[in-house]
């Protein structure tokens, strides 16, 4: 199994956002995370589709947009447009129409993820796994950065992990939330083999840190 570090960008220093990106690339990154909020489904505001163009003019990494946001289906085609290869969109937004979607990103020749926040059951997406390249379990509550990591999650990580061994799909898991060098084996563990961290990249010396939790992760 492939163990990805996927940097989450709201957590750096936009005057200096190229920079950063290097860096983390440079400690090991393969993928960026790139974290859209509306204010709507979540409190918070963060960034959307000028940004998304930017960033992808600058980079080759993988980019990995998780749209906090309501009505996802109004907008995957434009940031699949704008250069996303991934765009994953919580289940409590789309509900029914999440296998629809995934197929509409399939034909934009993206990969589809979904995502599930700590109050929804994974049973709730069992059959949903399939249609989609990842499964995201948000291991704090969605919509700001810096929380507190919540262990209890990762029983949803085993669960998602064990149905797809099971059915044979290929299909990553992913964790966001709270990540550190200290419980990175433990996600890993759970299931997990993306993992997604902000400030335990991107304050400091985000090359220096994506190596250290490359390593943990290793």
């Amino acid at each position: 199994m492939e163990y990805i570090l996927a940097p989450s960008i709201l957590a750096a220093d936009f005057a200096k956002l190229g920079e950063q990106i290097d860096a983390a690339a440079a400690g090991g990154a393969k993928w960026l995370h790139f974290d859209v909020m509306d204010g709507c489904f979540v409190p918070s505001i963060s960034f959307g589709m000028p940004v998304l163009e930017s960033v992808r003019r600058f980079t080759k990494l993988f980019l990995d947009v998780h749209l906090m946001i309501v009505e996802p289906g109004r907008y995957i085609d434009e940031f699949a447009r704008l250069g996303a290869d991934m765009i994953s969109f919580h289940y409590e937004a789309a509900g029914e129409e999440s296998a629809k979607l995934a197929g509409r990103l399939h034909e934009l020749g993206k990969k589809a993820g979904l995502v599930i926040s700590p109050d929804t059951p994974a049973e709730s997406i069992k059959e949903l796994i399939p249609a989609f390249d990842m499964v995201l379990v948000m291991t704090v509550v969605p919509g700001a950065g810096g929380q507190t990591f919540m262990p209890e999650c990762l029983d949803k990580v085993r669960k998602i992990r064990s149905w797809i061994e099971e059915g044979g799909y290929d299909c990553h898991v992913e964790v966001d939330g709270g990540v550190r060098a200290d419980n990175i084996a433990e996600m890993k563990k759970a299931g997990a083999n993306v993992i997604v961290a902000g400030s335990a990249v991107f304050r400091g010396d985000a090359a220096a840190n994506a190596a250290e939790l490359m390593k943990a992760l290793d």
